[in-house]
């Protein structure tokens, strides 16, 4: 049993017995997938940011950073979309 509590990444003897008594398994994911994603997500939030304070202030911004910007959230939803599918084949 000790075993499978490290396994699991559990320290503590009643929260392992309680989690498997209420769910009959315990699960560990990597979230260093997701960790990545959010990081990525706020620099271009920044850009972005970044982009409207330049647009407010001078009037005008360039259509080159507006794509640049658009291509990278694509890239992010993309592997945010390979993520969730991981996710939703946990069972």
């Amino acid at each position: 049993m000790k075993a499978k509590m490290e396994e699991a990444g559990i320290t503590n003897m009643s929260k392992y017995m309680r989690k498997m008594l209420l769910d009959g398994y315990c699960v560990r994911v990597d979230t260093s997938d997701i960790k990545e994603m959010v990081y990525l997500i706020r620099m271009c939030s920044n850009n972005l940011n970044q982009y409207a304070k330049k647009a407010n202030g001078l009037g005008v911004i360039h259509e080159a950073d507006i794509k640049d910007l658009q291509h990278r959230f694509e890239d992010i939803w993309e592997g945010m979309r390979t993520i969730l599918k991981k996710f939703a084949a946990i069972r």
